[in-house]
């Protein structure tokens, strides 16, 4: 069991919704289209009324070649957003960010979870940060550059090296979930391959998350723009449901939902 927030998630037997609320006016899928306060919390109960379990909060695009903001710029468009959610809906709030100031802001506005794209490798407080607030956080794998010797075993000692700054840093171990990063530092066939071997992350003993929506792995496969990749997520989302995976993030909720729903009965018979 992992608590985020005031909920409990059976990380052993379910897998839940993390949907994404970007307040970015560059990211690769939906930019601009939630800056808006209003649309932004519309939006929101949207995802709730589909089905999400988490909404991920995030105001840097981390598109391939994204521009990056500083510090304040970021904590200007995600902590009103947060506070925002946290005041009109009773959910575990997410803050997608690797920057351990805008970390502590959000979790002062009322974030539950830390989603760090870079593992704690990046900022070399956030991890201190994620500790002093009790606060659970999701780890991702990711490097500069996507050479490995033998990328499987690469990703999962990057993982364990991850992991080993968490407990240093005095973070709990139910408060911990992985991510292998699909689209992060890794070639198209890295990115096949991470979802293909998911199960592989289970030797590190921890939640796994799974984030494929829409990205360019789907669009590569299916020579198909940004918009128009709800099909492929949804079988990586049965590929992330078959492997274990406890939470799926995720743009379109409805749909990965049921997918989520039909896989489970199938598995289940």
């Amino acid at each position: 069991m992992m608590k985020i927030g005031n909920r409990m998630f059976d990380t052993e037997n379910n897998t839940y919704i993390m949907g994404i609320l970007n307040v970015t006016p560059d990211s690769f899928s939906d930019g601009g289209k939630w800056n808006n306060k209003d649309a932004a919390l519309k939006h929101t109960e949207q995802m709730i009324q589909e089905g999400a379990d988490i909404i991920d909060i995030g105001g840097e695009s981390t598109r391939p070649g994204y521009t990056l903001l500083s510090d304040e710029e970021e904590m200007e468009r995600v902590v009103p957003m947060i506070e925002m959610v946290k005041v009109n809906f009773d959910i575990p709030v997410s803050i997608d960010t690797y920057k351990s100031r805008v970390a502590e802001a959000a979790i002062k506005a009322g974030a539950d979870l830390v989603n760090d794209i870079w593992g704690l490798k990046y900022d070399e407080k956030i991890a201190d940060v994620i500790a002093e607030n009790k606060v659970a956080c999701c780890l991702m794998h990711n490097r500069k550059e996507a050479v490995y010797e033998n990328f499987i075993e690469d990703m999962l000692n990057d993982l364990r090296e991850t992991v080993a700054i968490a407990k240093r840093a005095g973070i709990a171990d139910d408060k911990i979930m992985l991510d292998p990063g699909v689209g992060f530092g890794k070639t198209y066939e890295h990115n096949l391959q991470a979802i293909h071997q998911l199960e592989r992350l289970h030797e590190l003993s921890y939640p796994i998350l799974l984030g494929t929506s829409r990205k360019s792995v789907i669009g590569n496969t299916l020579n198909l723009p940004a918009s128009e990749r709800v099909e492929g997520t949804l079988v990586t989302t049965v590929f992330g449901v078959q492997k274990r995976a406890a939470f799926i993030r995720v743009h379109d909720v409805e749909e990965n939902k049921r997918a989520i729903l039909m896989t489970k009965a199938i598995l289940g018979c």
